[in-house]
């Protein structure tokens, strides 16, 4: 008679359907290489894990740790290159297992900030021939190190992992293509609207012409009519710019960024939209940007979906010399005992992520009938 599986077995299946499922419910890439990281420690029951996704210049373009502190992460310094035995996770099909990974010839040391590790488990998540990343674990917590069953595990996981990380890049793809529509309606918005405001300018200019000779009086006003329409062009104009080119975070800071970004979409939409900005300082470049994005999700929201006539953002310095966001709306709100499913609706467990990635975190306040606040603080340095 089948017995069916014990209980130690279907404890550590359903372990195992959970992270699969965790994983094919992240739709951004960042998100899925968290939630690949956090589940293969977890299952594998190792101290440390880690994921790099490479570059084309011999370093790694993403590289998501956990186990280690952001305070730690920070003091490690840059990310790695791709030597000794990260390297060696890319070349191969097949996992390394090392019981001592300092005793391997390939090994080449580590920063003084980084944690000791000893046993290692690594193999390269693979889609066909391309390799999308390669997965690191290291220090089992359990007694002995890792086994063979560890490698099965962790080769059934990096095969989900492949999927969840594709269907997740061509998410990011569609959703690029959406902005670059988006920016193309915009565009044509402001110019529309400069193009009434250069229509406006020469009407009034011969309007001036025509009365200067019979009524100097009224001729000297409509001049001055022409200065300030040619200044709204200039705005709008400058708008249109800046709209079209990428957020130049790295060049103007954070503070002027996203002050650019919310007179754009206050020229753009009918509703209100203002920022202020309270004493705050430049922070480190993953915590700007980290912010920037949530401001960026928020204000979507707000404008797409809560029918607001009115957003407000602020920035604000903490006493700790960190930051916090706010994102205001007087829209309809929700009510937060459906937040799971609004959660999903307006991409919280998105923002929730980003804020956690650079050990801050994220509230949201909403009501319905009376708008809501999405708040995301960061720690100072």
């Amino acid at each position: 008679m089948h017995k069916g599986r014990t209980g130690p077995e279907r404890t550590g299946l359903a372990a195992v359907s959970t992270a699969l499922l965790a994983m094919s419910r992240r739709l951004e890439v960042r998100d899925v290489l968290r939630t690949i990281v956090v589940s293969a420690r977890e299952l594998l029951d190792a101290e440390y894990a880690a994921l790099g996704v490479p570059d084309d210049h011999g370093g790694f373009a993403q590289f998501v740790v956990d186990g280690i502190s952001a305070e730690q992460w920070r003091r490690i310094g840059p990310l790695p290159r791709q030597h000794g035995i990260l390297a060696a996770m890319l070349h191969k099909d097949a996992p390394e297992r090392l019981a001592d990974v300092r005793q391997d010839p390939r090994f080449g040391g580590w920063p003084a900030a980084h944690p000791e590790m000893s046993d290692f488990l690594g193999l390269p998540v693979r889609d066909g021939e391309e390799i999308l990343g390669a997965l690191f674990l290291a220090n089992k917590k359990g007694p002995g190190a890792f086994t063979d069953e560890d490698e099965e595990l962790l080769s059934l996981l990096a095969q989900h992992a492949a999927i969840a990380l594709t269907n997740a890049r061509l998410y990011e793809r569609s959703r690029e293509l959406t902005i670059a529509e988006e920016r193309s309606r915009l565009a044509h918005e402001l110019h529309d609207a400069v193009s009434q405001k250069l229509f406006s300018l020469r009407l009034t200019a011969q309007a001036a012409a025509a009365l200067v000779d019979r009524d100097p009086a009224r001729a000297k006003d409509e001049l001055q009519q022409v200065s300030a329409l040619a200044a709204e062009a200039a705005d709008e104009l400058r708008a249109a710019v800046t709209e079209l080119r990428p957020a130049a975070l790295d060049e103007d800071g954070l503070v002027a960024t996203l002050r650019t970004h919310v007179q754009v979409l206050d020229r753009a939409h009918t509703a209100h939209v203002t920022f202020a900005c309270d004493g705050v300082r430049a922070l480190p470049a993953t915590q700007e940007e980290a912010l920037l994005r949530v401001a960026q999700e928020a204000l979507h929201n707000a404008l797409r979906h809560s029918g607001a006539d009115r957003v407000e953002v602020t920035l604000a310095r903490t006493p700790d010399g960190g930051a916090v966001l706010k994102v205001r709306d007087t829209g309809k709100g929700f009510d937060p005992q459906t937040v799971r499913r609004a959660g999903r609706h307006l991409g919280l467990v998105s923002m929730r992520d980003r804020a956690s990635g650079v050990g801050g975190r994220l509230t949201v306040h909403s009501e319905p009938g009376r708008g809501t606040t999405i708040e995301m603080e960061v720690p100072g340095g």
